[in-house]
């Protein structure tokens, strides 16, 4: 009984959830402060207490470190049944408070300007942005079912223009956002 539990069982330790959690709090830190180039998986291992090992056993390069800490961020969540302007403005509300208040603004602005240069941290962030555009999406596509948007609006296109002035004031400008310009935006 003992070899077979034995042979079940992984080899080494098991993985430590606060070790994962302090490396992947570290990264977004140090991506909020220094941006992506100069952040670097020695610096992340001396903010976490971790050492390099540790680290690389889990992720093989700083990309996939990157992309995990990304993913771990909170997703935006649609909350009730309300009407659809209300319910987009809950959800861009919600995305305005987390790039304001959280590491979040200071990494997406990092990532973004590496995905210029980078076009493997593009490909391996692509399917985060897409999971986080779906509670738009959600939204929309049941105010198509209930008549209340055409049925053959983009809604793609849709999200992009609810979306991009929160960013571009956020992001560019650097000016606070509150549910008022949301508000107006989604109307």
């Amino acid at each position: 009984m003992g070899s077979e539990n034995q042979s079940v069982r992984g080899r080494g330790r098991p993985r430590s959830q606060e070790s994962e959690k302090a490396i992947l709090d570290a990264t977004m830190e140090l991506l909020s402060e220094l941006g992506f180039r100069a952040v670097t998986v020695d610096a992340i291992a001396e903010r976490a207490g971790a050492s390099k090992s540790t680290i690389y056993r889990r992720w093989p390069a700083k990309e996939n470190l990157v992309i995990a800490a990304f993913a771990n961020t909170p997703l935006l969540a649609v909350r009730g049944r309300g009407d659809t302007v209300s319910q987009l403005v809950e959800v861009q509300a919600q995305f305005a408070r987390f790039m304001q208040e959280t590491t979040l603004g200071g990494v997406l602005a990092a990532l973004v300007a590496e995905r210029a240069h980078n076009s493997a941290l593009g490909v391996a962030m692509d399917p985060l942005v897409r999971q986080r555009r779906q509670p738009m999406a959600e939204i929309l596509r049941r105010a198509i079912e209930r008549g209340e948007l055409p049925g053959d609006i983009d809604i793609e296109f849709a999200i992009d223009m609810i979306s991009a002035p929160v960013l571009q004031r956020i992001m560019v400008m650097g000016l606070p956002t509150d549910r008022i310009y949301i508000r107006q935006v989604v109307e």
